[in-house]
């Protein structure tokens, strides 16, 4: 009698496991399939532009507005203007009254773009209610390169991202984004406008 309770009891264990396992993957194929949307909506090749807060722990602060269509792209920041139009890199520096010239293929001075990229397929995905819509949480994959740890807040509705917190190391940044907009990105938008910067001083580091 105490061996057929111990068997059952063994079975009701596996079958509760089975059933937290088959929540854990449905839980994640949802996380994926949201991330999936708000990505394309993001990095779709209809382009996207949006304002963001960056806070490194409190320790650096920055905003600015950021356009992006391909490998092609445009920001603003309160020091400098940047173009990229997927070969050459031309930032200006206002204070300096130079324009930069830098290779697309290695460029420093891009290094806002690079905030927003990453690997998809290096991270594990999981999703939760948020008193302000759905909280995707990213952990990265044993044996993977890339951050540690993403937390993104996208809108309930929409998949609209509203915040992201990144763990890089142990420094976590949060990165605040507004004016969400996908679409309507055309090539003229992110064209460097040479004629403006006529009276710079040009400065090749390619």
């Amino acid at each position: 009698m105490k061996v057929k309770l111990r068997i059952l009891w063994c079975l009701m264990l596996i079958v509760s496991f089975q059933d937290v396992c088959a929540e854990e993957s449905a839980n994640a194929r949802q996380a994926r399939r949201i991330f999936n949307s708000a990505y394309a909506q993001v990095f779709g090749e209809q382009g996207a532009s949006l304002h963001y807060d960056v806070n490194i722990t409190g320790i650096y602060k920055t905003d600015g507005t950021i356009w992006y269509k391909g490998k092609k792209s445009k920001f603003e920041d309160a020091k400098m203007n940047s173009w990229n139009d997927g070969t050459t890199v031309y930032t200006i520096k206002r204070k300096k009254h130079e324009v930069e010239i830098h290779s697309a293929k290695n460029n420093k001075s891009d290094k806002y773009s690079q905030k927003f990229k990453f690997e998809p397929e290096n991270y594990n995905y999981s999703i939760a209610e948020d008193p302000e819509g759905l909280m995707l949480t990213l952990k990265v994959k044993k044996g993977k390169k890339g951050m540690k740890e993403i937390h993104a807040l996208v809108g309930r509705k929409d998949y609209h991202p509203i915040r992201l917190r990144i763990k890089i190391a142990f420094i976590w940044t949060t990165i605040m984004v507004s004016d969400f907009k996908s679409g309507g990105i055309t090539d003229e938008m992110l064209r460097f406008p040479s004629e403006k910067y006529k009276s710079y001083k040009f400065v090749d580091k390619r």
